[in-house]
């Protein structure tokens, strides 16, 4: 899935941060991360985040407080991790105002899919192409109605049919697209030019979008059948 959608994740244990941040990047989503309360409500205000990921016991501002603090301004969803297990802080986690409530340890696979299951009731919009789409940790910007393609921050200047023949791998990331497929994705069945142009295309974009374009990470040839994207 790609996803315009921005997850904050917030815990003070390096390693789940790493995991959760690993699986929900892999499953398309946009991912900031935060290991104090008060670096979490500065991250939440600045960044305006989708979804809150937010473990209870945390320096600086408890997980409750910064709950509260968020909720009392907003209603984005919120999944409280904790290692604690008895009824009554489950109880109190939801009733401060958490959509959800995972005990530690979790799976951090089951944690993507409730992600997306709460995203699915909060935003009627949620589908698996967004408006806009962010890779490699923001470093890749795609706004795909308005057209326009930032690498770091800058603007990449593609053409027409750069820009489709993008859209139609960033689309279906990880597909095999043969030359003739991805012609008739990105331009129709009607499209009468070479399908050795569709070299020429990713050539372009591998130059334009890749930091080296020689070793490319997001377009890539699959010798004998043709490229995909890798997000």
């Amino acid at each position: 899935m790609n996803s315009n959608y921005k997850i904050l994740v917030v815990d003070d244990e390096k390693n789940i941060v790493d995991v959760v941040k690993a699986y929900l990047e892999k499953d398309g989503f946009f991912v900031i991360t935060a290991s104090e309360g008060d670096e979490a409500l500065k991250l939440f205000h600045s960044e305006n985040p989708h979804l809150v990921v937010l473990d209870l016991m945390i320096p600086k501002i408890s997980g409750e407080e910064v709950c509260k603090r968020i909720r009392s301004v907003s209603t984005v969803p919120i999944i409280m991790l904790t290692a604690k297990i008895d009824e009554e802080n489950r109880i109190n986690g939801i009733s401060i105002g958490a959509d959800d409530y995972i005990l530690k340890p979790f799976s951090a696979r089951e944690l993507v899919v409730r992600v997306r299951a709460i995203l699915r009731r909060a935003y009627n919009d949620f589908t698996p192409l967004a408006d806009v789409l962010y890779f490699n940790q923001g470093r890749l910007f795609i706004d795909v109605k308005k057209m326009i393609v930032k690498k770091d921050d800058v603007i990449i200047n593609l053409t027409s049919n750069e820009f489709k023949v993008l859209l139609s791998l960033v689309k279906n990331p990880g597909d095999v697209f043969s030359r003739e497929k991805l012609i008739e994705s990105s331009f129709g069945m009607d499209y009468d030019g070479f399908d050795r142009t569709i070299d020429t295309y990713i050539k372009n974009l591998r130059q334009k979008l890749e930091d080296n374009p020689k070793d490319p990470n997001y377009i890539v040839t699959i010798y004998g059948m043709g490229y995909k994207f890798i997000p």
